[in-house]
């Protein structure tokens, strides 16, 4: 689990750069290929592995998007933009469901079974944007949005949540 973190934190944070003091005042800059020692390969290995464990959880398609990417920071977050679009479009994503959460309804002819697979579609999307709703206030919501024809259960169900 420590090495996974470790390869985490080179996704987040980005390579390992080998630097030293050069001159006076002393200034760090990048190190040549020959100057690494021993603690500096171990610690840019790491990004090799993250790149590696990267690329392989991806298809062809997406390969093609992060092919030219050099650390494992710009694979994720390729993949990242690829798949949530900016921050403005990931907040219209955001702002859309939200919408349509606020305004679910249970259809006409809908089985309680369709009913409840497109709600959970709605909350997992908002999930996965780091939008997340309280158990508490998705149960009301499933329990409003009910035909009366359920109102006995309804009830007995906000009896039993008030024991």
């Amino acid at each position: 689990m420590a090495k996974d973190s470790k390869f985490w934190d080179v996704i987040c944070d980005g390579p390992y750069v080998p630097t030293k003091k050069v001159g006076k005042p002393a200034v760090m800059v990048p190190k040549n290929r020959k100057e690494y020692n021993d603690a500096d390969r171990k610690a840019i290995e790491k990004n090799f592995c993250a790149k590696k464990i990267l690329v392989c959880g991806i298809g062809p398609d997406e390969y093609n998007r992060i092919s030219a990417c050099q650390s494992a920071k710009e694979i994720w977050e390729a993949l990242q933009t690829a798949h949530e679009g900016t921050t403005q479009v990931k907040q219209s994503k955001i702002d859309m469901l939200t919408t349509e959460y606020e305004l679910f309804r249970m259809k006409d002819d809908e089985s309680i079974q369709d009913m409840h697979t497109r709600f959970t579609s709605i909350i997992n999307e908002l999930h996965s944007l780091g939008e997340i709703i309280p158990r508490n206030k998705l149960m009301s919501k499933v329990l409003s949005v009910l035909p009366s024809s359920w109102e006995s259960n309804v009830n007995a169900i906000t009896e039993a949540k008030d024991l």
